[in-house]
């Protein structure tokens, strides 16, 4: 129990013998005679009175749990099934942003390895992509470079965003931009440590009123995003509505992924 707790001490009810000890509720002497009165009272050898009120648990209704459970466990069975986004052979479906300086774009080893770019390499989704409501993941690793490796813009509603992936000098993850404070600058920052030639994980979450993203299933943003003002860096406008991007690096990804998703009651 720690160093104040009472673990190790010897501690009983002081009673007279012959005498039943008392109750729970009734008034004790303790050192000096004085009349203490409480649900508990404990006596040590000492002759030390300890006084404490242990609160009686609060039960959660095992209605309440159940219909809870039952909740989620509706919601997640009419969730859309995983549907991949890249054949992990080719680049269809998908067209190199125009970023200008951009670096090399090709397949290799099931992954889509985006060259360093002069600043930025990318790739943009051509095809007809939900709004919201929807789960995206994907794997993505830095090769070399010290930036962002994966940044991904997405499409959130009538405006789009950015989960930025490493970048400010290869450590920040967060949104780019929230009420017009990019990744670096807002609730969402994040430091994150990234290995080169280390795949890492990731997956996003847009609801109409939440934004909740993972990296290797640990948190990194979980905000609300009603009354918000979400927009992108200009740099990574050519990666709308939705696209994955480099600065000063070469990155790696594959895997990437979304479902739709049941809309929130």
């Amino acid at each position: 129990m720690g160093e104040h707790g009472m673990s190790g001490i010897g501690c009983a009810w002081l009673t007279p013998r012959g005498a039943s000890a008392p109750a729970a509720t009734s008034a004790v002497r303790g050192a000096g005679g004085r009349r203490v009165r409480g649900r508990w009272e404990v006596l040590l050898a000492a002759g030390t009175l300890v006084v404490g009120t242990l609160a009686p648990a609060v039960p959660v209704p095992a209605q309440e749990t159940r219909a809870t459970s039952s909740s989620s466990a509706s919601q997640a069975a009419n969730d859309g099934p995983w549907q991949p986004l890249c054949d992990g052979q080719s680049l269809a479906g998908w067209k190199v942003t125009d970023f200008g300086g951009q670096g090399e774009v090709r397949v290799q080893g099931g992954a889509i390895s985006l060259g360093m770019g002069s600043p930025l390499t990318g790739i943009t989704y051509v095809r007809e992509f939900p709004r919201d409501d929807y789960e995206i993941r994907w794997e993505a690793q830095r090769v070399d470079g010290v930036d962002f490796f994966s940044t991904l813009t997405f499409p959130v509603g009538n405006t789009c965003c950015s989960l930025v992936v490493g970048g400010w000098g290869g450590a920040v993850v967060g949104l780019s931009c929230l009420d017009d404070a990019d990744a670096s600058q807002n609730e969402t920052t994040r430091h994150r440590k990234f290995n080169r030639g280390q795949w890492y994980g990731f997956r996003l979450q847009v609801r109409r009123d939440r934004l909740q993203a993972w990296m290797d299933d640990q948190s990194v943003v979980d905000v609300d995003i009603r009354d918000r003002k979400l927009t992108t860096r200009i740099e990574v406008k050519r990666a709308e509505p939705l696209g994955l991007s480099t600065w000063e690096t070469h990155g790696a990804v594959r895997k990437v992924e979304y479902r739709q998703l049941a809309p929130d009651r």
